[in-house]
C-alpha cells in the first residue's frame, strides 16, 4: 500500500477533516498548514485535545504519538490524498475557471444540475490550491456530480489544479484582463485559463463554450465541444432579454427573466442551459432553477433601501467585469444613474493605465457623474469632475453628509475596497 493510500484509510476513519483548530470537531483529522505568517505545526497537540483523531504535520518536532502523521510537506499531502479520493469516483467532474463569472455560472450549474443529480460544488469561491483540495476531501461517496470552480493568479496554476481534480467536463466562461501582477499580461491570462481545455483535451474529455466568444471558440477548435450562445449555429441558442435590470433568455419559445442583475450574466445562464441540457436536466426543471435562483454575497444582486436602489457587484472587479458592468448600468432604464467604483486590484505595471480607461469609459457612456474610490482612481480622475476619495472610509462620511436619493446606483469595485461599508448611507 502506498503512504498516502495508507493516509487515505485513516482519512476515511475520521468525521471529516480541518485545517483550522478554531473549528475542530471531535474525529476530525487535522491538516497543519503553513502560511507567510503562521505555522499549524505549532497547533498540532492542541488539534489532538480538542478531539482530532489524526493530525498531519510536516516538521519533525512536533512528532509525539502514533495519531500524528509526519509527511514531507502537508499542502501537497492534502492535494495528493484530494487527488486519491477523486480517483474513488467514475462521475462527471466539471472544472469551471474564467476571469469572470466563474463563481456566478458555478452557482447556475449547480442549481441546474442538482434538479437530477445529488452534485457536489465548490463552497462560495473556495477556488485556489488549498481550496479545490478542501472541496474534492469534502465531497461525499454518493455524489454523483461534482462542480469544481478554479481560479488562479499565476502562470501554471490551472494546470496544478487540473492534475489534483482530473476534470472531465470543462468550461471557461471568459478570457481578460485580471490578476495582471501575477500573469504579466493579457497573453498570460489566456494561456494560463487555456491550460483547462488543454487538460480536458489530453483526457479526451468534452468542453462547453461560449459561441459568442471568437477566443474561446479558436482555443477549443481542436476539442469535442458543445456550443451556447446567442449565434443561430450554437448547439444551444437563445435571445438576450433584460427587463427591468433582471437579465434573461428566449429560450425555446420560453421567456426566462432571472434574479440577476446585468445582461453580462447572459453567458453565464446560457452555460448552465447548456449543461443542463447535455445531461439530460428536463426543460422545465431547467427554467424553474433558473428563474428561483437567487444571487449571493454581493454578486449581482439588486437592493432596494428606502432611499435608492442598488445593482451590488462589490465582490470582485477587473477592467473586463467593470467595463461590462458599465455598459450594462448604462441601458438600465432609470431617470438618475449613479455609478460608484473602486479601484481594480493585482493589476501590477497596467494599473494606472487600466483605471484611466475607466474613467474615459464613464466620460464615453455619458456618465456626468461619478464617486470613485481608492488611491488608483484618485489619482487617474484627477483631471475630471467626479467625485474621489482614496478611502471607503471618507466615501461613507461624503454619503452621510451628502444624501443621494431616488437613484439607481451600481456599486462595483474589487473586493480589497470594501464599498459595502457604503451601503449604510444609501
Amino acid at each position: 500500500m502506498t503512504a498516502i493510500a495508507n493516509i487515505y484509510d485513516k482519512f476515511k476513519s475520521c468525521k471529516g477533516f480541518t485545517t483550522d483548530t478554531r473549528k475542530i470537531e471531535t474525529g476530525q483529522m487535522f491538516f497543519c498548514l503553513k502560511g507567510a505568517n503562521f505555522n499549524g505545526n505549532k497547533f498540532a497537540a492542541e488539534a489532538l485535545k480538542k478531539g482530532a483523531r489524526y493530525v498531519v504535520i510536516d516538521e519533525e518536532e512536533y512528532l509525539n504519538g502514533d495519531r500524528m502523521i509526519l509527511v514531507e510537506n502537508v499542502l501537497k499531502c492534502m492535494q495528493d490524498l484530494a487527488n486519491f479520493h477523486r480517483k474513488q469516483f467514475d462521475i462527471p467532474l466539471l472544472g469551471i475557471t474564467g476571469t469572470n463569472g466563474k463563481t456566478t455560472t458555478k452557482e447556475l450549474v449547480n442549481a441546474v444540475l442538482s434538479r437530477k443529480y445529488k452534485t457536489h460544488a465548490t463552497a462560495g469561491n473556495f477556488n485556489n490550491h488549498i481550496g479545490v483540495p478542501i472541496t474534492l476531501l469534502s465531497m461525499p461517496m454518493d455524489t454523483e456530480f461534482a462542480i469544481i470552480e478554479m481560479g488562479a493568479n499565476h502562470p501554471g496554476e490551472i494546470a496544478e489544479l487540473c492534475e489534483i481534480a482530473e476534470p472531465n467536463y470543462g468550461l471557461i466562461t471568459s478570457i481578460g484582463k485580471a490578476h495582471l501582477e501575477g500573469f504579466g499580461d493579457l497573453q498570460g491570462v489566456i494561456n494560463t485559463k487555456n491550460e483547462l481545455y488543454k487538460s480536458i483535451l489530453k483526457s479526451g474529455g468534452k468542453l462547453f463554450v461560449n459561441a459568442d466568444n471568437d477566443l474561446l471558440m479558436e482555443l477549443s477548435a481542436k476539442a469535442n465541444r458543445m456550443t451556447y450562445g446567442q449565434k443561430e449555429t450554437a448547439d444551444v441558442n437563445a435571445k438576450l432579454i433584460v427587463k427591468e435590470a433582471f437579465v434573461g433568455a428566449y429560450w425555446e419559445q420560453t421567456e426566462i427573466i432571472t434574479q440577476l442583475v446585468g445582461s453580462y450574466n447572459f453567458d453565464n445562464m446560457m452555460a448552465a442551459i447548456c449543461i443542463g441540457k447535455a445531461f439530460e436536466v428536463s426543460k422545465e426543471e431547467i427554467i424553474n432553477s433558473l428563474r428561483e435562483y437567487t444571487p449571493q454575497n454581493q454578486r449581482s444582486q439588486l437592493m432596494t433601501t428606502a432611499k435608492n436602489k442598488i445593482v451590488v457587484d462589490a465582490y470582485n472587479a477587473n477592467p473586463t467585469s467593470m467595463t461590462a458592468a458599465l455598459e450594462s448600468f448604462k441601458l438600465a432604464k432609470a431617470d438618475e444613474k449613479l455609478p460608484i467604483l473602486g479601484d481594480m486590484l493585482e493589476l501590477g505595471k497596467e494599473s494606472k493605465f487600466e483605471h484611466r480607461g475607466i474613467v474615459q469609459k464613464l466620460k464615453d457612456l455619458g456618465f456626468d457623474n461619478a464617486i470613485l474610490v481608492g488611491p488608483e482612481f484618485l489619482d487617474a480622475a484627477k483631471n475630471s469632475n467626479y467625485i474621489c476619495f482614496e478611502k471607503n472610509t471618507e466615501a461613507l462620511a461624503y454619503l452621510k453628509e451628502h444624501p443621494i436619493e431616488g437613484k439607481l446606483i451600481l456599486l462595483k469595485g474589487s473586493r480589497g475596497i470594501a464599498l459595502e461599508i457604503l451601503l449604510e448611507a444609501l
